[in-house]
């Protein structure tokens, strides 16, 4: 998962509301949104290669969300999949902190990640790059491949497009999922630096990326209502001809 922003707290129906990019490369395996037939309380995309996921949710009432921290000069080899720390709380009876807690005592084994844990009563986050623990404020936040709330320009169009959504009460899951289709590229002079070269750089400004063998290859909502009430939408993007696929959910936590 590349590009995430949520609302937490911060609208009287839906206390919860995630829109979430993932970025991958086309060619790696993936199983779309369902229940796991090893875990059936978990919903969730499924990454074939290494068996996590990058979002989902469990009916045991807990979510969670990842994405990477880029920094190529600090890629490590040999080392366990980031998708598990995902799928380990969703498959765990740990508390939000207690769950976050135990990431930090491993969270060094792992290239750098951004780690969103939660259920209906608290949000919590974790980096592997400061090794700080948070509980997440109510309000409209961002998180891509920087830290959270970083002030990447498709972190700010993201949360500008949800934060109006929640103000002006709309919050139709077609049009959420509609706010993450946004090709839009940075102006140059608001490009990060993150250690890729100009043209990827690029490219990865993008809320919705496109290039021939990397992009946005699928799009989830998640919507939370006060009654308990989840509604999980998955659109997988059409690459190599493929028809875009649209998957929903409604679970009660």
């Amino acid at each position: 998962m590349c590009l995430i922003t949520f609302a937490w707290q911060c609208h009287k129906e839906y206390p919860l509301v995630v829109l979430a990019n993932r970025d991958e490369f086309y060619k790696r395996p993936t199983k779309p949104a369902d229940y796991w037939e090893d875990h059936p309380h978990i919903l969730a995309g499924r990454d074939l290669e290494a068996g996590g996921t990058w979002m989902g949710v469990s009916t045991k009432d807990r979510w969670a969300a990842l994405t990477n921290h880029r920094d190529p000069k600090s890629i490590l080899t040999d080392v366990p999949s980031r998708g598990e720390l995902t799928s380990n709380f969703l498959n765990s009876d740990l508390s939000v902190i207690e769950y976050l807690s135990s990431v930090k005592n491993s969270g060094k084994v792992y290239n750098g990640f951004n780690l969103l844990v939660g259920d209906t009563k608290k949000l919590g986050y974790y980096n592997n790059v400061n090794h700080e623990i948070l509980q997440v404020a109510p309000g409209v936040h961002g998180l891509s491949n920087g830290l959270l709330n970083t002030a990447w320009p498709k972190v700010e169009n993201a949360r500008r497009k949800l934060q109006q959504s929640v103000e002006s009460d709309r919050l139709d899951l077609n049009e959420l999922v509609q706010q993450m289709l946004d090709h839009q590229l940075a102006d140059d002079e608001e490009l990060p630096s993150t250690g890729v070269p100009y043209e990827w750089e690029k490219a990865l400004s993008a809320m919705f990326i496109s290039s021939s063998e990397y992009g946005t290859s699928i799009t989830t909502v998640l919507r939370l209502s006060s009654a308990g009430v989840v509604d999980f939408v998955e659109h997988t993007h059409p690459v190599g001809g493929r028809q875009e696929a649209k998957k929903e959910y409604q679970l009660t936590f």
